[in-house]
């Protein structure tokens, strides 16, 4: 309990204020690269629509966890 008592309370590295926007950009950019993906031609090879759909697909989960975050739902 002493250790307990005796830590700093936490605080996080991006203000809660901030989640919003952030939110906003990841998920109009993964849209954007959505459509982006949808408009690219087809390759034997598609090493580009991999990095296209994986990079849409990264910015879209931290896009959602952004905003639940930002609405109270602590992830």
């Amino acid at each position: 309990k002493a250790l307990h008592k005796s830590l700093p309370p936490f605080s996080p590295y991006v203000s809660a204020s901030v989640l919003p926007h952030i939110a906003l950009v990841l998920l109009v950019s993964t849209f954007a690269l959505a459509f982006y993906f949808s408009t690219l031609p087809k390759d034997n090879i598609p090493v580009r629509e991999t990095a296209v759909a994986s990079l849409a697909s990264i910015l879209g989960g931290f896009g959602v966890v952004a905003l639940f975050c930002s609405v109270g739902v602590n992830v």
